[in-house]
């Protein structure tokens, strides 16, 4: 088995370890099949800082069989009075949608989307896009990830609902065509309770399958997406919404732009305090030391030739003088000269025993 780092796009854009974790908006059909929303959550979506946004196609007759475009669907949520018509009253056409790629390449988007069947893989292929996406939903339909395959466009899969078992047999089509995958750790339930998101599946991800491994969260807040990115998520998707109270499901589990931005921020923040990897004693760190740490001071006036004990020393700030990590090499040693209460030890006012020198000697 191969192990894969990165996939690169064709534009140049990489996604695995060591780069710029990838965000994606994913708009999916909360656009309400209005062009102009679409647009505007575009907009929005990029001025949030992602590096992609996301959407979703389906052709009603391919994706659900007769009697499921004809059951009844009337609840609070629905554009229409069966589930096919409610289905496809939230559908963009394609030609729709090669508008929105145009514009969010323009704005320096990744434009990507999942494809629920077969005749819509078709069409998303049309617009010769760089990216694709299996969604949860897909990750068994083996007919399906073989088109996906064998269209040789590098590959998001989420593998929400799935066993290992499940995943085994996606990865085993896809990787007999190539390795351009990157693997989303997801848990389906909408919203997904915190006790049950399981991050450190993503580790057991890239162990099993060395692939970039990232993030589909379905959580109501933000902080395990944060997190997701701190242990290693190379890309975090998002369901992005204008108005959380916009009629329909997957509103309520997705991001405004505001908590989108916020998102995107935390995560960049994240990866900037990652960046080092050994302790280092900064020069800012070394400037406040100065003023917030103490030095050994004399706790009374003392005379020339005075052996220092314990009681003769004391800490103050700032710190001008020798460091209190020296205390014991202090302790025992002869003045050279008077010296006052307060004033700061410096090493060349002690006389002190061969062994102390040496320590002196090495700590300068």
């Amino acid at each position: 088995m191969n192990t894969i780092s990165a996939i690169e796009l064709r534009s140049g854009v990489r996604i695995g370890a060591g780069e710029p974790c990838f965000v994606v908006a994913e708009i999916g059909n909360n656009h309400q099949g209005d062009f102009d929303i679409a647009r505007r959550m575009v907009d929005e979506a990029a001025k949030a800082g992602v590096q992609a946004v996301k959407f979703q196609k389906r052709d009603m007759e391919a994706l659900l069989t007769r009697e499921g475009r004809a059951t009844p669907y009337t609840g609070c949520n629905s554009f229409g009075p069966t589930y096919g018509e409610h289905r496809n009253a939230l559908e963009l056409s394609i030609e729709e949608m090669g508008r929105l790629k145009e514009y969010s390449e323009s704005l320096g988007l990744v434009f990507f989307a999942s494809a629920w069947d077969e005749p819509s893989l078709r069409q998303i292929l049309g617009l010769d896009v760089e990216l694709l996406k299996v969604c949860s939903a897909d990750l068994v339909n083996v007919p399906l990830i073989r088109k996906y395959a064998r269209a040789e466009v590098p590959i998001v899969l989420s593998t929400g609902m799935s066993s290992l078992d499940d995943i085994d047999v996606a990865l085993g089509e896809i990787r007999s065509v190539h390795d351009d995958v990157v693997l989303l750790h997801c848990n389906s339930t909408y919203p997904c309770p915190n006790e049950q998101i399981g991050l450190p599946v993503m580790d057991s991800l890239r162990e099993r399958y060395g692939l970039p491994v990232g993030y589909s969260g379905h959580e109501r807040g933000i902080g395990p997406s944060v997190a997701a990115a701190a242990l290693g998520a190379c890309l975090v998707e998002r369901h992005f919404t204008l108005d959380k109270t916009f009629k329909g499901t997957d509103h309520q589990v997705s991001l405004e732009p505001a908590e989108l931005a916020q998102m995107v921020t935390m995560i960049r923040e994240v990866e900037a305090a990652l960046c080092v990897k050994g302790k280092i004693v900064f020069a800012e760190e070394q400037a406040a030391s100065k003023k917030l740490r103490k030095c050994i001071v004399f706790s009374r006036d003392l005379p020339a030739g005075h052996r220092i004990a314990e009681a003769d020393l004391t800490t103050r700030s700032p710190s001008v003088g020798v460091s209190p990590i020296h205390w014991d090499e202090v302790v025992g040693g002869v003045l050279k000269r008077p010296v006052k209460h307060e004033e700061p030890v410096q090493w060349d006012t002690l006389s002190l025993p061969d062994t102390q020198c040496t320590a002196e000697a090495t700590s300068s």
